[in-house]
């Protein structure tokens, strides 16, 4: 374990291209518009470089974009404690779930080329799925009905998470096994509960990475990289960090018994090999640019510097609220789930900070977040490393402070 002083983050935050305030206004911003744009800004910056004096994070980098330009950002602390090596924007990081939109965004644009329906069953693409059963007290029972394409955007599918004992006692997730041996092992686990009946998070999104494979005749990676990443100018997105970005990797940390931070494993296969599992849920690795361009993107209804990924109508569709109301209900109707894999807000009064109906986005289980909110044309993107995510709501006081007002 290595502690941090308060002089070397101070220091690290006025390093050349490692903390940028303003350099870029949305188009018409006025000086008005400046001053309140700095505090907030400020306010930003002030959370991030407080987790990190506190030891809550080792460091952080955040962007945010409002209209067509990079209105702030910033790079705070050390991506590995060790070492002393600071974070910087290209830094690399463990995305986990914010996996789940890129899949899903590739998804659609399948469905656009007319490859599938969203409510075809997934054994018509998938046999393994056709003898699927329900668990119960008494043992197991035929589901009500099969899973559809559409269960597996919105985890209602009955699969269960990857982390879940009925999984790990059955060994179906290992990134050192292929795609086809996961659905072979997942498809023979009992479902929680018929599909479409409840909002349960779950593995479906790496079932629906399979299924990319089946519609497109490609392997997971080589659709993403030619389809999105390569189009959309996303040059550190991808399954594995290679040898020559290996300086860049951020170090997963976690609270030490004795205080401070230690570095942490997350995987038995490290994120620095190629995976046999190509996993749409979770497998991707990626830095603060390359998502914001991905959330630009969504921003901007399917296109980014003149390249389109998605119809508008297609994007307006996958990022508001895709649950029944039945399932909603359960799921406590403050937020809604999008079939891009995002959380989605469905009122103005309903999240812990100032924000409009209509907001999405999603996090990472290593310490990532992202959120698009149109009301106000804006993305923004954070990432660190830690584990348990989230520590004392970080998101949430870092969101909070972006906004006007607070």
């Amino acid at each position: 374990m290595r502690r941090i002083s308060v002089a070397l983050i101070a220091f690290l935050l006025v390093l050349p291209g490692t903390s940028v305030f303003g350099q870029q206004m949305p188009p018409g911003a006025s000086a008005t518009d400046d001053s309140e744009a700095r505090v907030r800004f400020e306010r930003a910056n002030q959370i991030l470089l407080r987790f990190v004096v506190e030891q809550k994070i080792a460091g952080a980098v955040a962007a945010v974009v409002e209209g067509d330009s990079i209105v702030w950002q910033a790079a705070v602390g050390l991506s590995d404690l060790e070492s002393g090596t600071p974070m910087r924007q290209n830094t690399i990081f463990r995305i986990y779930s914010m996996t789940k939109p890129v899949t899903a965004v590739a998804a659609m644009m399948l469905q656009e080329e007319g490859k599938f329906n969203l409510d075809d069953p997934v054994s018509k693409y998938l046999p393994e799925f056709r003898n699927m059963v329900v668990a119960t007290d008494q043992g197991t029972r035929r589901p009500a009905s099969e899973i559809k394409v559409r269960d597996l955007f919105l985890h209602t599918s009955g699969l269960n998470h990857r982390t879940s004992a009925p999984y790990a006692g059955a060994g179906v997730r290992s990134r050192s096994e292929s795609l086809e041996t996961f659905i072979g092992k997942i498809s023979r686990v009992p479902l929680m509960e018929d599909p479409g009946t409840r909002y349960r998070y779950s593995e479906g999104p790496t079932v629906l990475g399979r299924l990319i494979e089946v519609w497109s005749g490609q392997p997971l990676d080589q659709f993403l990289r030619t389809r999105i990443f390569e189009p959309l100018k996303m040059t550190d997105t991808g399954f594995q960090v290679m040898a020559a970005d290996r300086g860049r990797f951020a170090t997963v940390y976690t609270p030490s018994s004795t205080g401070g931070l230690q570095a942490t494993d997350t995987e038995e296969l490290p994120f620095t090999e190629r995976p046999a599992l190509l996993e749409g849920a979770v497998g991707l690795v990626s830095t603060v640019p390359d998502y914001l361009r991905f959330s630009r993107m969504l921003l901007n209804r399917g296109e980014l510097d003149g390249v389109r990924i998605l119809r508008p109508e297609t994007v307006d569709l996958i990022t508001r609220n895709s649950l029944s109301a039945e399932v909603q209900a359960q799921r406590g109707g403050a937020f809604g789930w999008g079939l891009a894999n995002v959380n989605v807000l469905l009122r103005d009064d309903a999240a812990n900070y100032m924000a409009d109906a209509g907001e999405y986005g999603w996090n990472g289980s290593a310490g990532t977040a992202f959120w698009v909110e149109p009301t106000t044309n804006q993305a923004i993107v954070v990432m660190t490393q830690i584990t348990p995510t989230n520590p004392e709501q970080f998101n949430t006081q870092f969101r909070a402070a972006l906004r006007f007002g607070e």
